[in-house]
Order: structure tokens, then sequence, then C-alpha cells
């Protein structure tokens, strides 16, 4: 049975964007790294920060509101847990993927013109931060979000043996140092464009995989070839900002680049047939919509036949998820 939905129901839906954007403006301007330990006044934060003073206060008292800041008489302190989830070097540091969400949210406040255009915005809005920031921050809040859950679903889908891994738009590289970690005596070669790459040899080095991990800058879209050799091609969070013709050539590329007997490993969301599940899905898809000319969540079905129009066999379903964890594998032969 459909939900019987009230005006104070979509009333409450429509208000929260809110809070969500009081806290990417907060990640966008760098408020929780200003204080530096420090409580501080309405007015030493809008100097650190070089903001106006009214707006500052403004936004500092809603941060109140929500509980991120805490306010004692005149001044303000972060609350507890978040110099560690929303600081740079903060041990559970989320903010590259709330600047990121705050970029999406940009591009999503605009999705009735995306829809009657069918197409992004073009040029897409920027943060304060600049378009070189905001990549930075894209990357790294992949690996936000991906460090999660990365060990996890590699125990949950074997590991799968390998030698060599190709990580086709490895990004800042948190799903070749799971692998390597399942595996000591394997290594891999991570392939993504030139920006990422500094960003990946950060992550690999802090885990001390140097000597296992060959960096090589490309582009899947348009190079023609992709590194070849390895036994394992392993392609997270990719398919979705593809239509399924980019992903079909995708594929023959990598099928093209794998050993024969190797086998290709799709980490992404996986839609039923209805696409209005999993929920996260449907959503996701209106994500890909606002950034992305052909992209989108694609069903089981969908993947298997772009994956045997490029010679693979044997698709399955190795791991179901809500959300981005779903892993499709499939073989060369």
């Amino acid at each position: 049975m459909s939900r019987h939905w009230t005006g104070d129901d979509v009333l409450k839906l429509a208000r929260g964007f809110q809070a969500p954007c009081v806290l990417n403006a907060a990640a966008e301007l760098g408020v929780f790294e200003a204080f530096g330990g420090e409580a501080l006044t309405g007015e030493m934060l809008a100097k650190r920060l070089g903001a106006d003073l009214r707006a500052t206060v403004v936004l500092a008292d809603a941060l109140s509101a929500i509980e991120l800041l805490v306010k004692d008489g005149e001044t303000y302190r972060p609350a507890r847990g978040i110099v560690e989830t929303l600081t740079e070097t903060g041990a559970d540091s989320v903010l590259a993927m709330i600047r990121h969400s705050g970029n999406c949210m940009r591009n999503w406040a605009q999705l009735g013109a995306i829809t009657r255009s069918g197409k992004p915005l073009d040029p897409r809005p920027t943060s304060v931060r600049g378009a070189r920031a905001d990549r930075e921050d894209f990357i790294e809040a992949m690996n936000d979000i991906s460090r999660r859950t990365a060990d996890s679903l590699v125990a949950a889908i074997g590991p799968p043996p390998f030698e060599h891994m190709l990580d086709i738009g490895a990004g800042p590289g948190t799903w070749t140092i799971a692998m390597l970690s399942a595996l000591p005596g394997a290594r891999a070669t991570l392939f993504d464009l030139t920006d990422a790459i500094p960003i990946a040899r950060r992550h690999i080095a802090r885990a001390g995989m140097e000597d296992r991990v060959a960096f090589v800058a490309g582009d899947f879209y348009t190079d023609e070839t992709l590194p070849g050799g390895a036994d394992l091609a392993w392609v997270s969070a990719i398919m979705h900002q593809n239509s399924r013709e980019q992903n079909r050539e995708l594929f023959a590329k990598v099928h093209a680049a794998l050993a024969d007997g190797g086998r290709i490993l799709i980490r992404d969301v996986v839609m039923d047939s209805s696409r209005t599940c999993p929920r996260f899905g449907a959503l996701f898809a209106v994500n890909m919509l606002v950034h992305t000319p052909a992209g989108g969540t694609f069903t089981f079905d969908e993947l298997g036949e772009d994956l045997q129009s490029a010679g693979f066999t044997d698709a399955v379903l190795l791991n179901r998820d809500e959300f981005m964890n779903a892993v499709v594998q499939a073989r060369k032969v």
C-alpha cells in the first residue's frame, strides 16, 4: 500500500535542505579548522575566516542550533567529535565528502531545469574553494566513503585470488590497498587521470605499498588501450557515470587488457527491474542526471548483457547491497 502524505509531511520533507546547507557552508569555509582548539567569539571567527561578521554569527548560531557547535555566552567551540570528523587531519575525517556533497547540492538545486533540458549545468558552479580544490575534494571523498567498507567487502567476496590487479579509475587507491592487504603476494597497477595519481601515491605510501603498485596516468574514455597483463580488473563506482554504450566500450578495453582466464569485478549500484529499489540507487540516478550527460544506475541484466557484448561470460552477482557495494563478476575465456 502506498504512503498517505499530509501537508505537514510534505513541508517537513521540503525543509530537509536547510541543515545540510549550513553544514556544507561550514565545511567549505573551513569553520571547524578555524577554531584551532580555542573557543572563539563571532568576531574572532569571522576574522579567521575572512568573512562578514553578521553572516558568520548567523552561521555559527545555526551550527549551534543543529549541535555541531556549542555556544557559551558569546563564544563558540566545536561539539564533541567534530574535530575528529570535520577537520582535514581528523582521525575519522569525512570533510572531503561533506564538501563534495555541497558541490553536488549546487547542481541538484537546478534539477527542474536539468530535467527539462536533459543536460547538466554548463558551466558547473564551483565552491568558494575553486574548481581545482573541488576536484581534489571529490577524489578524497571517495576515500572517506570507501575506507569504511573496503576491507569487509573484500573479505565478503573472497577475497578474489589474483596475482596482478588493474584498478581502473582508482581515485585515491583505497580499493587497491584493501585488495593488496588481503593478498600479500599480489601486486597492482593503478590507472586514473593525471590529477588523481599524486593523491593515490600519498595513500599508497601511507599504507607502505609503494613497491607493490605501479601508477599509470591515462583516460579510459580516450585511450585506445588499458595497461595489460593483469588477471583481475577492478572497476569501482565507474559504471554509473556512463551510458550503456560507454560501458560496453570500456568493457571491451578491459577484456582486451586482461590475461586469458582473467576476471572483471564491478563494484556499483545494482537496481531491480522496477528501478525504484534500492532507494539509494533511484536517488543516485538523479545524481548522475545532474552531473553527467548520460550516466545512470543499471540492473544486473543490463550489466550482464553489456559484459557479454564485450566477450565476458558467466556474469554473477557476488554481493548484493542496497548502496554502492554490489559486486558483479564476469570472466574472460
